[in-house]
């Protein structure tokens, strides 16, 4: 399928914000999908993110969080420089900046009912977080740490996970040093106490990040793995809306 990716700018309370935009071009949307994206902003892998979305038939958008800041995107090694700038963030800022990409696939023609959010890292925990205010059609958090305590201002995942109002699929590595089985394992029985359709899934031999190309950590086949689950999911809850 044929699809274009465009850098936008948003308005916003707090000035303009730098998003990718990626839609199909031989089809209407299917849906929409608001893309979050990792601690690193909006990294090329965050733009594969969108267009292989619309490969599928979505409009895609993603985000800058960190558009308050003048820095806005770093490389993987550049811990130093994102520190300060993550510590920017705010509960506020995230929930500003996620509904105006949810407002912005509304002004384009996506219903309210087929609206989905998918998140990395950083971009997971918001993820969850926004399944938990919001009852939107379908969430998928890749490897979000936050889990016992919150950061940026959210509420821990476990609590999160226990107010889900969005259908919600987890992915993890049990490689991952920042976020334990144990912890997911206690997430996974959270969200099940919630109304809505949940599933958490383990990849034995993945570790942190590994659905990002540009990472040591990429996992190939826990990827191809995941990516398939994220498309049966969006087609589930999305499309059948």
């Amino acid at each position: 399928m044929d699809s274009r990716t465009e850098h936008r700018a948003l308005a916003t309370i707090d000035g303009l914000m730098d998003v990718i935009v990626s839609a199909p071009t031989d089809i209407a949307p299917v849906g929409g999908v608001v893309v979050v994206q990792e601690a690193f902003g909006l990294t090329g892998h965050i733009q594969r993110v969108c267009e292989a979305l619309a490969d599928a038939g979505y409009l895609a958008i993603a985000p800058a969080l960190f558009h308050r800041c003048d820095d806005q995107t770093f490389r993987y090694t550049d811990y130093d420089k994102l520190g300060p700038v993550i510590m920017t963030l705010t509960s506020q800022s995230i929930e500003m900046d996620i509904d105006a990409a949810i407002a912005e696939l509304i002004i384009n023609g996506i219903p309210e009912t087929k609206i989905a959010i998918i998140g990395f890292c950083m971009g997971g925990s918001v993820t969850l977080e926004t399944a938990a205010r919001l009852p939107l059609a379908a969430a998928v958090t890749f490897y979000g740490g936050g889990v016992t305590e919150g950061r940026f201002g959210l509420r821990s995942g476990l609590k999160n996970g226990a107010l889900l109002q969005t259908p919600w699929l987890g992915l993890y590595g049990d490689l991952d040093e920042h976020i334990s089985s144990a912890e997911v394992e206690q997430l996974r029985v959270a969200a099940a106490t919630t109304s809505v359709d949940s599933e958490v899934v383990r990849y034995a031999e993945a570790d942190h990040g590994f659905h990002c190309d540009e990472r040591p950590s990429f996992h190939a086949e826990s990827s191809s793995d995941a990516w398939i689950r994220v498309l049966e999911f969006l087609a589930e809850h999305v499309q059948r809306n």
